[in-house]
């Protein structure tokens, strides 16, 4: 078998595939050469590829679109954007240029829903779904929003508790949805989620509390799982609980019309990745039509919420090696020139696994690494990939000219979020810079830098020096 970095990629997966090739043995990410991007700002350095957030809402419209029109079903689709997963003003921008809706967890989304408005990236027919616990601020901002004519905001309640408080808020009539507490998998330290209401319960309360409100509508039952949209008996088992309380409750309740399936369709997280996204949306369109004809029920709209999926695959970290370290006879470490508990830290917090791939010297022998950040925790390393656990890159040495460089991919969701974008990093180190790219009208490519590399002086500032 051959040796070379390249080999051991195309032999391993199906290479080239969507977004990665290699021309003159470095790296193009979705076309765009990295070594120039790299050769431009340096690393430690995050990208966000603007155009593949457009491309993944699109993608999903049509599957979804389609397999409505393979089964005749009667009801529409609507995409909502989990903002959750990237609030950047980058990514909602580029989301929202796709004719989208959106879906809120917290109070403090509130304003950025009331920014989008101001400056006229929404209207107030846009629908806002929103999610979570709903403490008193998040009330009221829900209720200034009904109040102000956003007549698509729909509170999702998450307890019996949050009804009373919108009523005393909201002056207008509103939209509410239910969501509907499912069962976890049986790995899972508890049976059932703490995130909304008992399946149980849900009928007695329309009939007691909701039915007879005089200010609110039920539209819209809400069903998540937090496995994701999966080809596996437990989704369909739940999948198919979540319709037949649908069922049960649009028997009582006239104004239901509408089924929010949350979101879950997963991200390339390896080169050996194997989703059918079709076949996932044509069995979920089918599954519900088949369940409501035989209950005698009318389809209803599906509203999804995809967070990860909108955004995750549009963004890349950028590193180089600074260091190489022999500990022992079996391990080799490739030291970073940055951290991952800071730049990536749900590698570190939840083992999470992204796309490694070398950017350059693909035409150099491989070898079995261990990848190292800078601070002094132990934890902070990389070396589980498909591998059995462990990471190939290619061989290096302190005497090349250019340092060996490497990405991981599919990183633009959350990374900023559990990081804390401008706060304190893990060991002082400072955050990267964080370039974004673009294409223009004739489709060529622009980059312009979002953020500098964290200064001491702002982490000092914040710290009270």
């Amino acid at each position: 078998m051959d040796s070379k970095y390249r080999d051991l990629i195309q032999q391993t997966f199906d290479f080239p595939q969507e977004g990665f090739e290699v021309v003159d043995n470095e790296l193009h990410f979705y076309d765009i050469p990295l070594m120039d991007i790299i050769k431009k700002y340096g690393t430690p350095l995050k990208i966000s590829y603007l155009p593949k957030i457009s491309a993944q809402i699109q993608k999903a419209k049509k599957l979804f679109n389609v397999a409505m029109a393979k089964a005749d079903y009667k009801g529409k689709y609507t995409y909502c954007y989990c903002t959750k997963s990237s609030h950047f003003q980058f990514v909602l921008d580029e989301a929202l240029k796709n004719d989208i809706h959106l879906e809120t967890s917290s109070a403090f989304d509130i304003p950025l829903i009331k920014a989008l408005h101001a400056s006229g990236k929404i209207t107030k027919n846009t629908y806002i779904i929103h999610n979570g616990y709903k403490r008193p601020t998040y009330i009221k901002y829900i209720s200034e929003l009904i109040n102000t004519g956003f007549v698509n905001s729909i509170p999702i309640l998450d307890n019996k508790n949050e009804l009373a408080q919108l009523e005393k808020f909201c002056k207008k009539k509103f939209k509410i949805g239910l969501r509907v507490a499912t069962d976890e998998e049986p790995k899972f330290e508890f049976y059932t989620s703490r995130l909304g209401i008992r399946q149980a319960d849900i009928i007695d309360y329309y009939n007691t509390a909701i039915k007879k409100s005089t200010k609110c509508n039920l539209k819209m039952l809400h069903f998540f799982i937090n496995t994701g949209i999966r080809d596996s008996t437990y989704y369909w088992s739940e999948l198919t609980k979540c319709i037949n309380v649908y069922c049960d409750l649009k028997k009582v309740c006239p104004t239901l019309d509408s089924l929010d399936i949350g979101g879950g369709f997963p991200i390339r997280t390896s080169l050996g990745f194997n989703y059918d996204y079709a076949y996932m949306a044509d069995e979920i369109i089918q599954k519900i039509k088949n369940i409501c004809e035989e209950r005698d029920v009318p389809e209803p709209n599906i509203f999804t919420e995809f967070g990860s999926f909108t955004v995750g695959e549009s963004g890349a970290a950028l590193y180089s090696i600074v260091d190489i370290k022999k500990q022992n006879d079996n391990e080799l470490w490739y030291m970073i020139d940055s951290s991952f508990i800071t730049t990536l830290p749900d590698t570190w917090g939840i083992k999470q696994k992204f796309i490694l791939l070398a950017i350059n010297n693909w035409d150099k022998e491989y070898t079995r690494v261990n990848l190292g950040g800078l601070t002094c925790d132990s934890d902070d390393y990389y070396n589980a990939e498909s591998h059995l656990n462990q990471v190939y890159m290619p061989k290096t040495s302190e005497k090349q000219k250019e340092p060996l460089y490497l990405g991981f991919f599919h990183t633009g969701a959350y990374q900023e979020s559990l990081g804390g974008y401008g706060g304190i990093q893990h060991c002082l180190i400072p955050a990267p810079k964080h370039v974004i790219i673009d294409r223009d009208e004739d489709g060529e490519i622009t980059t312009h830098l979002f953020s500098k590399e964290q200064s001491y002086k702002s982490m000092m500032k914040t710290l009270g020096y």
